[in-house]
């Protein structure tokens, strides 16, 4: 091979191989752009979801906030009640008592269900306790008094019993606190529970709701 088609080979070589290089570089440039595209991507996603996700829980937070400080709709309330200890029956001012004068052993209320009516004054005492105190009349029907049974037997600082001078059919008595719905379905049952059991309104706060009367 004369020099001159030596050199016009090299030439060609350098220029195929410049021509490989300089595909390769097109080619990390893209991947490079692509790779950054995709983290940046990623990154955007992550924040968004990081900025979702502490808004739904301030979110959540507020709601359960509101919940603890707004009445329940429809809730009753009574101010400035007395907590003296009797061996008398009390003529409570609301029926059934949320609250006031009442004997000096309570009712359990460790998720207690009872089947006959039990007296005020010791369930009065199970109140001031921060229990909450479900009864129902002839009127709640069957499904909704085992669907409360189930529930009360579930939830601590709970108790139970029918309740046959109470005009509705079911209500929730605490401390200074009552509601009345129709239905054990109501979503206001939860919320009464979530506010009321060892809630602000305890004027006893974490006192035993075992080592009571059981009936």
């Amino acid at each position: 091979m004369s020099p001159s088609k030596s050199s016009a080979a090299a030439a060609a070589r350098r220029e195929k191989l410049e021509e490989v290089r300089r595909a390769q570089r097109a080619r990390d440039r893209r991947n490079k752009i692509i790779t950054v595209s995709v983290c940046a991507a990623i990154f955007a996603a992550l924040a968004g979801a990081t900025t979702y996700l502490l808004f739904t829980i301030k979110g959540e937070e507020k709601k359960k906030e509101q919940a603890l400080t707004s009445p329940v709709d429809g809730e009753k309330s009574w101010d400035k009640l007395t907590q003296n200890h009797v061996g008398t029956p009390v003529k409570y001012a609301m029926t059934p008592a949320a609250g006031g004068d009442h004997a000096q052993a309570w009712m359990n209320c460790d998720g207690n269900v009872y089947g006959k009516e039990i007296p005020q004054e010791n369930a009065v005492h199970a109140l001031e306790h921060g229990a909450v105190w479900i009864t129902y009349s002839p009127k709640a029907a069957s499904g909704d008094v085992k669907s409360l049974q189930d529930k009360v037997k579930k939830t601590p600082y709970t108790l139970m019993s029918p309740h046959a001078q109470q005009t509705g059919p079911i209500t929730l008595s605490a401390w200074g606190k009552q509601l009345t719905v129709d239905k054990a379905s109501d979503p206001r049952v939860s919320a009464f529970l979530t506010k009321y059991v060892q809630g602000k309104q305890t004027p006893e706060p974490g006192a035993a709701c075992t080592n009571g009367l059981t009936a």
